[in-house]
C-alpha cells in the first residue's frame, strides 16, 4: 500500500519532521487534513532523475484555521492518522 493510499484526501494527520541542527535533533509538527499528494521537480537539475530533475514528494495540508501548507515528505518524515474531530 502506498503512502497516498494510506492517507487519502480528507484524512486528518499529524506530520512530524526531524531536523538535524548541528548534532541536535529538533522535531516540527504540522496537523491538518490531507488535500493532495504531488510529485514535482525542484527546479534544479539532478543527474539520473526524471527529465534530469530531482523530484520530491509533497503533501498539501489544510490546517484547522484554513491555511494551506505544502510539506516535502522524505524518509525521515513521520505521518500519523488522527481521529476525526
Amino acid at each position: 500500500m502506498t503512502i497516498e493510499e494510506q492517507f487519502p484526501p480528507g484524512t486528518p494527520v499529524c506530520v512530524t519532521h526531524s531536523i538535524d541542527m548541528g548534532g541536535k535533533s529538533v522535531k516540527a509538527e504540522v496537523i491538518g487534513g490531507v488535500q493532495a499528494w504531488e510529485e514535482l521537480p525542484t527546479g534544479s537539475w539532478h543527474a539520473h532523475g526524471k527529465n534530469d530533475k530531482l523530484w520530491l514528494k509533497r503533501l498539501k495540508l489544510r490546517k484547522a484555521d484554513g491555511e494551506i501548507t505544502l510539506l516535502i515528505i522524505d524518509d525521515t518524515t513521520e505521518i500519523a492518522k488522527l481521529e476525526k474531530a
